[in-house]
């Protein structure tokens, strides 16, 4: 009976968690987003930013969002990018220009839920990263990041940063500029890794992978040719998480490092918002 009622006991564990009920939500009560994420070559913000090369850059200082000019061609410029087009000086053969990506939400007054799925594309690459064939990193804002409403993750893209051509140290990540914790200007991060890592971090003046206390898990497998990855993480959480509550929405925006790809070598998304029971691109309604 004493070893009955400790199986009990630790099953109500698992099935809740010290920090509240944790209870799957039904994922077919949650609409998807589908968002095109696209292989982006070498384009920082500074590129973006520069009207004698990127043309968009008028239309960004007037307040319109990459999203609203570039959302229904995201496949054709990851394609050209990924092929060599266009501001890619080193094509990889066999990248995958874009992926669509199915993306879900949901929350249960303690708990905010994130679901991304989406079919392996092809590829054959070298190896980058041995360890994972796949690495999915969401950041999200307290529309705290200038442009982030705007640009999304590329406020934390830098040409100076590793692994871009113009890169002059190996260990410069990415970062914001000006940005901060103290301020409040940071991206909140959340990883999960193919090899079972997960991590909880930020973007302020550099990237911190660990620290975080809101991310709960991540998990993720693949079934057939589709991957599934689901993040629970607590409303709030402590530093370099941002809190998020009903009635508000954030921006968010996320990457895919496919096909063992690392550094800058990933599928990007444009600018999204999460809304939290909030009308928004991505919308986590209560269960």
């Amino acid at each position: 009976m004493k070893q009955l009622v400790t199986a009990s006991a630790v099953g109500l564990i698992v099935a809740f968690g010290a920090g509240g009920a944790m209870a799957a939500p039904d994922w077919s009560k949650a609409p998807g987003k589908k968002i095109t994420v696209f292989y982006p070559g070498v384009s920082p913000i500074e590129w973006i930013t520069k009207g004698t090369e990127h043309g968009g850059a008028r239309g960004l200082k007037k307040g319109e969002s990459c999203a609203a000019c570039h959302e229904e061609e995201a496949a054709d410029m990851g394609k050209k990018m990924a092929t060599g087009q266009k501001i890619e000086p080193k094509p990889i053969k066999g990248k995958a220009g874009s992926i669509p990506v199915t993306v879900q939400a949901a929350h249960d007054g303690a708990n905010l839920y994130l679901r991304f799925s989406w079919k392996q594309p092809a590829g054959g690459a070298d190896k980058m990263d041995k360890d994972n064939q796949v690495k999915l990193t969401v950041l999200m804002d307290d529309n705290k990041v200038e442009r982030a409403n705007l640009s999304g993750c590329w406020e934390s893209c830098h040409g100076d940063a590793r692994t871009m051509p113009d890169a002059k140290d190996d260990k410069k990540t990415k970062y914001i500029k000006d940005g901060s914790l103290a301020s409040g200007k940071f991206y909140d991060l959340i990883q999960w890794t193919s090899k079972g890592a997960k991590h909880d971090g930020y973007v302020a003046d550099k990237r911190v992978m660990e620290g975080g206390k809101a991310l709960v898990d991540a998990k993720g497998e693949k079934k057939g040719d589709e991957w599934v990855v689901v993040f629970t993480r607590k409303l709030t959480g402590g530093e370099g998480d941002i809190a998020m509550a009903a009635g508000k929405s954030y921006n968010i925006g996320f990457a895919i490092h496919d096909d063992h790809a690392s550094g800058r070598f990933h599928h990007v998304s444009l600018n999204y918002t999460l809304g939290i029971d909030a009308k928004a691109d991505i919308t986590a309604g209560k269960q």
